[in-house]
């Protein structure tokens, strides 16, 4: 493997990775795509393209990277949710205010999760599913059930429930085409943001709660 010295660029203490993995970030959040040239990588790092190989491998190994820095975080802040002492209710509305949140900062997220999973051989697929889907499956069952046990919920499936709040959320942040062609609108602004947040956590809680 070729040293980074060969490669033509010497960046401090490896941060030539992070920064990798946060340009690709900022493409697929402007350009509204799971999909990037190296090209184009390396002009928005600032970095010779062929790093990636360096600290990757591929391409793949990039979006896998990614993928593991994403929804590492939101893992972690799930299960410190789920750990907390507050009402059922409390935390079902902070976690659905935080999953649009999210999509809002990272609107690639959950294609590039399909993707990533799909096109992965089956050892990744089920790495990526151990770490961050049955994890996320699990938190979603101790919220409601806790919920429910406090007689707070209606009894509700948490399978529908992770894919009603997974829906919603990138569902709207997908959609620029449709901003664009119905209501003249480029992209979703930080008070849109807002408008959905509060939209979304009442109307998926007014069918929730007893």
């Amino acid at each position: 493997m070729a040293s980074i010295a060969q490669l033509g660029s010497a960046p401090d203490n490896g941060n030539a990775r992070d920064q990798l993995i946060e340009a690709a970030s900022q493409i697929m959040r402007e350009g509204d795509t799971i999909d990037l040239s190296l090209s184009e990588l390396s002009m928005r790092a600032g970095l010779n393209s062929a790093l990636v190989k360096y600290y990757f491998g591929n391409k793949n190994g990039l979006m896998l990277a990614l993928l593991d820095r994403d929804m590492g975080n939101i893992v972690h802040s799930l299960e410190a949710l789920v750990a907390k002492d507050m009402a059922p209710e409390q935390k079902l509305r902070l976690h659905i205010g935080k999953v649009i949140d999210t999509y809002y900062a990272f609107p690639y997220l959950n294609r590039l999760l399909m993707r990533t999973v799909r096109d992965s051989a089956p050892v990744e697929a089920a790495r990526i599913a151990e770490l961050y889907l049955r994890p996320i499956a699990k938190a979603y069952d101790d919220l409601i059930n806790e919920g429910i046990k406090a007689g707070k919920f209606r009894k509700i499936d948490p399978q529908f429930f992770y894919f009603t709040v997974t829906g919603a959320a990138d569902r709207f942040y997908s959609s620029r085409l449709v901003l664009r062609h119905c209501y003249n609108q480029d992209d979703v602004s930080e008070s849109m943001r807002d408008g959905y947040r509060e939209h979304t956590v009442e109307l998926i809680m007014r069918g929730i709660l007893v």
